[in-house]
Formats: structure tokens, C-alpha cells, sequence
């Protein structure tokens, strides 16, 4: 079985630019107010999220391995 992740969008850091829907149409949606949530806050890893998160021009996406908690993007440095 594969990892597991944590999805999360800093909604103060989300300026709707939809970039994340381009890349992982599956992954996110956008609310109301034009601002990206995940479909589930928990998925399985996905290289298309991974890759939502590192095309954000605001850097509003970070995902953790939901068991440990251990960064996956932004990688700790």
C-alpha cells in the first residue's frame, strides 16, 4: 500500500488562480469565494497534486505524510 497524505491550502495565501485545478482536477475545487480546498484532506500520494502544489504562484499547498506528519512539499530544508 502506497502513502498516504495530508492535503492543505493556507487560505491566506490563496489568491484563486486555479492553477492547482489545471494540474489535479481530481484534488482540488474552488469554493465560493474562489479559493482552493482539497476534495479530501486525506488521500493517496498522487504526482499530479504533488505537482498542483509545486506549480502555486502563491505557495498556498502543502502536503504531509498523513502517518508521521513528515513534510512532503515545501521539503523541509
Amino acid at each position: 500500500m502506497g502513502d498516504r497524505w495530508h492535503v492543505e491550502v493556507d487560505r491566506s495565501l490563496c489568491i484563486g488562480s486555479a492553477q492547482c485545478l489545471h494540474h489535479a482536477p481530481d484534488g482540488f475545487r474552488l469554493d465560493a469565494a474562489r479559493q482552493s480546498r482539497p476534495t479530501a484532506p486525506d488521500m493517496d500520494a498522487n504526482e499530479r497534486v504533488l505537482e498542483a502544489a509545486e506549480c502555486c504562484p502563491a505557495e498556498a499547498i502543502t502536503i504531509t505524510l498523513r502517518d508521521s506528519g513528515e513534510a512532503v512539499f515545501p521539503p523541509e530544508e
